[in-house]
């Protein structure tokens, strides 16, 4: 799946008049935006092409991908701080659509000072979350936020070209490949290693294991059935 927005913006990130009158009593008792996640959640890899500017829920957004492909004019950043409040339940406000997947005007699913540090470290998540600063797509990129970064025209066909390589093989190797090195974010190393092991043992239990691994040795292209 690939999730896009405008060559102008990606998400320009949350309705902030919509948001302003909202009181503590009210968010906290019906946990506004706690199920914002539905974009991380997806099975299927998500490929993020971003354009112009990702800030706020867009930022989050992007984040919740699991590929970034950048144009040349993209920003990124986490500007809450300026509106006096933090990252973390922002409703982006998409410019676009998704190739394959359901609209991107969906809520954001928060998650900046969670993900943030993660990708880019604890120094320059805090400068960027503490400052409100944006960064471009070259420095994006210098900090392992987006994969590669195109002219703006190519960004979107790119990601594409991506999505359509990943849907070419297994899909259940695809989806155990994603669980697995998602795993990664969210258990410790021994854990993580002991999870990947057992994926890794699962596989063999597909057809498409066998077809691969028999294509590979009598020299061929392996026809995968998704079983």
């Amino acid at each position: 799946m690939v999730l896009t927005g405008s060559e102008k913006a990606f998400a320009a990130g949350a309705d902030i008049k919509e948001m302003a009158s909202k009181k503590f009593a009210d968010v906290f008792k019906n946990a506004w935006v706690a199920n914002w996640g539905n974009i991380g959640r997806a099975r299927k890899p998500i490929v993020a092409a971003v354009n112009g500017f990702a800030l706020g829920g867009g930022c989050e957004m992007a984040m919740m991908c699991d590929i970034i492909y950048a144009g040349e004019n993209a920003k990124f950043g986490q500007p809450e701080i300026t509106i006096g409040t933090i990252p973390g339940g922002e409703a982006a406000s998409s410019h676009g659509n998704s190739e394959g997947s359901s609209s991107s005007s969906s809520s954001s699913p928060g998650g900046g000072t969670q993900r943030l540090i993660r990708v880019v470290g604890k120094s320059r998540a805090m400068e960027m979350i503490l400052t409100g600063d944006q960064i471009d797509a070259k420095e994006a990129l210098s900090l392992g936020l987006v994969s590669k970064v195109y002219p703006v025209e190519e960004t979107l066909p790119k990601a594409i070209e991506c999505a359509e390589k990943i849907a070419s093989f297994s899909q259940p190797a695809v989806m155990i490949a994603k669980e697995a090195t998602n795993m990664a974010y969210e258990t410790g190393m021994q854990q993580g290693l002991f999870y990947e092991l057992r994926a890794f043992w699962s596989t063999f239990a597909t057809h498409d294991q066998k077809e691969g691994m028999g294509a590979f040795a009598e020299k061929r292209k392996p026809v995968f059935k998704d079983e």
